[in-house]
């Protein structure tokens, strides 16, 4: 068999991320002991939120997990990027919101991946931050349908669900609230950017709040690094100093600037069925594999 040559930096590059592949190759995920409930968050825009939230739970799913991915952005990327519908007439989770519609009724499934759901979103979740004012147990109606979704499963006897995933808008309102209180972990993507920081301890007195008052069981668990871009100091000054301030939470694995993360959600599809060969995928491979082995 031909060696690879690691003497150019394109060749060291190859060499190492065949030695990541072949550590995960074959490698089974452990079930989690109940469903594990994550939000992925960050108030900052543009840091991956989404692209997170599809791509780790697509290659959970991959390895056999029972994923459920619930989008409750009105803008309805997640939705996209996993190629479900949700035009206007589509049933989705405004529906179970606002309606009380079992959540059974509006979850689809992924058809590029097995074990793979998703609740959509749709353009009448934009409305739903006023609806949810004047309703009972405003900030309690998410955890509920969770919980009823997951006791119509093991009535009808459909396999535990192991992971749910939330997907936030970028902001911190009745929705984001939703998603918290239903939830026991945040996971919040961090890009490596200058600007990373900022708003973190906004975000973080937000989850101190929910803790303190709606949801004590919650806790950051998952920090993950995002658009890491290797060759600039700015991304490795970023990344020790998110490591320095949260060493137990943020995940070893870290998520490269790529051109296939960014194409993959304009063709329906995550970077794992669009290019899983690409560093992209492998990255989110590891970062899931990571999260699967702390349960």
């Amino acid at each position: 068999m031909e060696t690879m040559d690691d003497s150019s930096p394109l060749g060291r590059e190859l060499a190492n991320e065949a030695k990541r592949r072949e550590k995960l190759l074959g490698k089974e995920l452990p079930k989690p002991r109940s469903t594990r409930i994550m939000t992925i968050s960050n108030q900052k825009g543009g840091v991956g939120k989404t692209t997170t939230t599809v791509n780790i739970a697509a290659a959970l799913a991959t390895a056999g997990l029972q994923v459920l991915v619930i989008d409750i952005d009105p803008q309805g990327n997640a939705s996209t990027a996993l190629n479900i519908d949700h035009h206007a007439e589509v049933d989705s989770i405004y529906d179970v919101l606002i309606d009380d519609v079992p959540l059974g009724d509006v979850v689809a499934p992924c058809p590029d991946v097995p074990n793979l759901i998703c609740a959509p979103a749709t353009i009448h979740l934009a409305g739903a931050e006023i609806e949810l004012v004047s309703l009972v147990a405003r900030e309690q109606r998410l955890r509920r349908a969770i919980d009823l979704y997951a006791k119509e499963r093991e009535e009808k006897g459909q396999p535990r669900l192991d992971f749910v995933f939330i997907d936030c808008p970028p902001s911190l309102g009745l929705l984001t609230v939703n998603a918290f209180v239903a939830a026991k972990e945040v996971l919040i993507p961090i890009q490596c950017e200058y600007y990373a920081l900022e708003g973190l301890s906004q975000l973080l007195k937000n989850i101190e709040m929910i803790q303190k008052h709606l949801n004590a069981d919650l806790a950051v668990s998952t920090i993950l690094l995002t658009m890491y871009d290797g060759r600039t100091n700015l991304a490795a000054q970023v990344a020790a100093e998110v490591r320095e301030h949260f060493p137990e939470q943020v995940l070893k694995a870290v998520v490269p600037r790529s051109v296939r993360i960014s194409e993959a959600p304009s063709y329906q599809q995550t970077v794992m069925t669009y290019d899983p060969s690409s560093s992209g995928a492998l990255s989110y491979q590891e970062a899931a594999a990571e999260i699967a082995s702390r349960s």
